[in-house]
């Protein structure tokens, strides 16, 4: 089921008429996983796309009041959970809107982005991880051990043949492969990009989206090193974030895993980030 602004705006008459009379907006950049909305001025509907997403709801509900705190940025914040009902299948929630920006090379400084990611993530990995959700399905093994991809991997590279350095691609996933986090599992984001994160003023504003976090190994949120930043901002960022050499090398498995799995998709804009990651996990 594709969420709509009229689905949106039935849900909310339905289930919190109190802000039935408030207006409820498209924005820019709606989401893939899930599809949001804006409510009135001071919150923001969010609508799972497929089944697949829907546990993603009740996690956040029951750890981001949790981890909110900890940070000086805002992060989002539910205020209230939707129910499955017979418009809509599944859990669905009302968040707080967080004003900013998706961050892109013009409304940016990537030198700063780099410092100030660097120390969200940092105070993320510092939170009591007790209890927290193990790598799973329910966020796609973010945190977890790179090797459930392995096969997936090494298929693209097969299939993509000339098309890529396939022996250069492999060498680098080996790499990747050959070490383990070995320390307490910490938290996770999960899915680092530039659609989760928000700029004002050229600097970070806030962080969205958790529906990828989990507890393990943070690798996984160090992506954003190839598939945004340039090469200085990338030496910043992997000076700032201060984590092993094995890890940074994860990491580099992570981005190139899904940069080989969307290198042909059909659509332009995640087709070209997928090049441009390889070429700059190749150049690094």
């Amino acid at each position: 089921m594709e969420p709509t602004i009229e689905l949106a705006r039935k849900l909310i008459a339905q289930q919190f008429p109190e802000w039935s009379n408030l207006e409820i907006k498209h924005v820019q950049k709606s989401g893939h996983d899930n599809r949001t909305f804006r409510l009135g001025d001071t919150m923001s509907i969010r609508l799972p796309s497929h089944e697949a997403y829907a546990p993603q709801v009740e996690k956040e509900a029951k750890w981001l009041p949790m981890l909110a705190p900890h940070f000086d940025l805002p992060i989002t914040v539910p205020i209230a959970k939707g129910k499955p009902s017979r418009l809509y299948p599944y859990s669905w929630s009302v968040n707080r809107w967080i004003e900013g920006q998706t961050p892109d090379r013009s409304n940016t400084d990537l030198q700063q982005l780099a410092v100030d990611l660097a120390a969200f993530l940092k105070k993320l990995y510092s939170i009591d991880s007790t209890g927290g959700p193990i790598a799973g399905k329910h966020n796609f093994f973010r945190g977890g051990d790179l090797a459930v991809y392995k096969h997936e991997t090494e298929t693209a590279i097969a299939m993509l043949g000339e098309q890529i350095d396939g022996d250069a691609c492999a060498h680098v996933f080996k790499e990747a492969l050959s070490s383990k986090w070995s320390k307490p599992s910490v938290w996770v984001h999960g899915d680092v990009a530039p659609g989760n994160l928000l700029v004002k003023n050229r600097k970070l504003a806030g962080v969205i989206d958790f529906g990828s976090s989990g507890v393990g190994d943070p690798a996984c949120d160090l992506v954003m090193a190839w598939t945004f930043f340039d090469k200085d901002s990338r030496n910043v960022f992997k000076e700032k974030i201060g984590l092993d050499a094995d890890t940074w090398n994860r990491s580099k498995g992570w981005a190139l895993w899904k940069a080989l799995i969307t290198y042909n998709s059909k659509v332009d804009d995640v087709r070209q980030n997928a090049h441009s990651t390889i070429k700059e996990i190749l150049q690094d």
